[in-house]
């Protein structure tokens, strides 16, 4: 088999690129390990930065976005019994986020996939990268018991944190830098109305506390928990009563509870790898970083990789600028170190860490620092819509 750009992965990091460079002309197979039915059914982001939206309707699968989208002016932080509103639209002129969940992104970029006849292989194993440091590199990999080898130009390593790509490349040619949080969220998505129409961020004495959504009729919420909890030990029961004492006294009023639908707990890590390119080899989204999800970055950070790869291998094919292709880790860092940024301050911001009273009065300071200034409000803004994407050229 022959291809342009191998793209490992079949997330929507990878959709995504297929989708983009499909509509360039530019010829892409996608290998995933899992069916397609497990990809598309695993709960993960839903708030979409600007930057992250425009790239979708770009890529002409915005639209039930565009029709079932929630989108967002802003978001409340909850904190000292009070409450203040962060107005997105007005501290950035005019940028906002849009609701949408990670699973109908998903959805809708494999619907694109399969009516463009563009080839996607699903239930692949041992996938190995050969030769990417050389002008034609490999993947093979065994379907139904048979080993095909997949020549191509580029190989798009989207296969998240776990996945081959990363794994492929050698130790020595990898610097990473993390930090492990000391607690998780458990998170419960409920068939029920969501208790406000925007997300409220909760700093309490308790712990933290996130109230989120997916539609009209599906809600997603977030408590801290311990990292030596396991999901047995969180009922529905303790898990409302906990989110309520966290929350607005008037906000807990309004909450309407039922039977959580999904429940698990995740911990809390900033991970960076650098570089993201090795030969003709690239990583993209969680395959070269993750972020805790405080300030929604994961998905968002995936789409900017996928923005810049995009563009890149556009100008190579179509231009031959096969210089901008030895930027791409440059480009990508820049963004994704401001957005680890951003995440680690929103989680040191709103987390109990310990019960030492310096901290809470340090987080209660900032707090009250940033949302009583203008200038404080508009970092925020800025950030959690998205910094603007590095322009191509």
């Amino acid at each position: 088999m022959k291809t342009q750009v191998a793209i490992i992965g079949a997330g929507p990091s990878g959709l995504l690129l297929g989708q983009l460079l499909h509509l360039q002309g530019i010829d892409t197979v996608i290998l995933e390990a899992k069916t397609p039915d497990y990809v598309l059914h695993r709960i993960r982001a839903g708030v979409l930065e600007q930057g992250m939206v425009d790239l979708l309707r770009e890529a002409k699968v915005g639209a039930r976005m565009d029709r079932e989208g929630h989108v967002h002016d802003g978001f409340t932080l909850a904190f000292n019994g009070r409450r203040e509103r962060i107005d997105l639209k007005s501290l950035t002129n005019g940028k906002t986020v849009t609701v949408y969940g990670q699973t109908e992104v998903t959805r809708d970029l494999m619907q694109a996939r399969s009516e463009a006849r563009a080839l996607s292989i699903y239930e692949t194993t041992d996938v190995q990268l050969h030769d990417f440091y050389r002008d034609q590199p490999r993947v093979t990999f065994v379907k139904d018991g048979e080993t095909v080898e997949l020549e191509c130009d580029y190989i798009a390593g989207c296969d998240g944190f776990h996945g081959v790509s990363r794994q492929s490349v050698p130790a020595d040619a990898l610097k990473t830098f993390e930090r492990d949080y000391p607690f998780g969220w458990i998170g419960v998505l409920s068939e029920t109305p969501p208790v406000a129409p925007e997300l409220i961020y909760a700093n309490h004495p308790r712990g933290f506390a996130l109230c989120s959504m997916r539609s009209d009729v599906l809600s997603r919420y977030y408590v801290q928990c311990s990292l030596e909890d396991k999901v047995e030990q969180w009922s529905d029961e303790r898990f409302w009563t906990e989110l309520k004492s966290r929350i607005p006294e008037d906000v807990a009023a309004k909450l309407i509870t039922g039977p959580s639908i999904e429940k698990s707990i995740a911990p809390l890590r900033s991970f960076v790898t650098e570089p993201m390119k090795f030969g003709r080899l690239f990583l993209v989204g969680d395959a070269a970083h993750i972020v805790p999800p405080t300030g929604a970055k994961g998905l968002n950070l995936a789409a900017s990789d996928v923005y810049t790869l995009y563009h890149s291998l556009r100008k190579t094919y179509h231009e031959g600028r096969n210089d901008l292709l030895e930027k791409y880790s440059q480009i990508c860092l820049r963004r994704i170190w401001k957005a680890e940024r951003f995440s680690w301050w929103m989680t040191s911001l709103l987390h109990k860490f310990s019960d030492d009273p310096f901290n809470q009065r340090i987080q209660s300071a900032e707090l009250e620092y940033y949302t009583g200034s203008l200038a404080g409000r508009t970092t925020i803004a800025e950030n959690y819509v998205g910094l603007p994407y590095e322009p191509i050229e």
